[in-house]
């Protein structure tokens, strides 16, 4: 399975934000579309995430406040891409590797998606129950030998 399988069942929904956007208007966005991650965008390019992980950080840094800080000074400014011809299970230990919810799905320079760690256990546990049943299906239905054939078969 590639990440290509999950952004096809995901959709092409893409929350993006601007790098000197506020970070108060950001958060009000990931707040209202119920999102944990926004991809920061310049110019058509990639330049860092925006997660709640990082929110949380700036906030606590902060003194409980977002004040007038902006998305770049608290973004990922490196994070974590894949493509849609990734294999699922590279992004898993990718994500694993650097405790990463979320990576964005590039084609060249263009954004394709983000897959989230969810995402990606979603289509593992799918993957298993399809196999788990196809494997069932298969004990289920294996052929009954009649006695004569299993007699033959000690000869």
């Amino acid at each position: 399975m590639k990440v290509s399988d999950i952004l096809r069942v995901k959709g092409n929904t893409l929350f993006t934000v601007s790098p000197d956007q506020p970070l108060a208007e950001a958060v009000k966005a990931m707040a209202e579309h119920d999102i944990g991650s926004l991809v920061v965008m310049a110019y058509g390019d990639l330049v860092g995430m925006l997660t709640f992980r990082e929110v949380i950080a700036a906030v606590v840094k902060n003194n409980g406040s977002v004040g007038s800080l902006t998305v770049r000074t608290v973004m990922d400014d490196a994070p974590l891409t894949c493509t849609p011809e990734t294999e699922i299970d590279e992004v898993r230990r990718m994500m694993l590797g650097r405790h990463a919810r979320y990576m964005p799905a590039l084609d060249g320079r263009t954004l394709m998606g983000v897959v989230s760690f969810y995402d990606v256990a979603k289509a593992v546990v799918d993957s298993q129950d399809f196999e788990n049943r196809m494997l069932k299906a298969y004990i289920r239905d294996w052929p009954v030998e009649e006695d004569g054939a299993a007699a033959e078969s000690k000869l």
